[in-house]
């Protein structure tokens, strides 16, 4: 749920959710990307976390 302010982690940690801002910004800070590049990694990969590590060479 995207109101609980307890949430520390994505509920599922190999996919990212880019229609939650929360999620965008957990996701911006581990990869340490800024939000165009993660929206443009998961655009062109997909939401799948490993897909836009190795699309972002991390």
């Amino acid at each position: 749920m995207s109101d609980n302010l307890g949430i520390k982690q994505p509920a599922d940690p190999k996919k990212i959710n880019v229609n939650e801002d929360w999620e965008v910004k957990y996701w911006t800070k581990e990869l340490g990307v800024n939000e165009a590049t993660l929206r443009a990694a998961v655009k062109a990969v997909g939401p799948l976390v490993v897909d836009v590590r190795r699309h972002l060479g991390k």
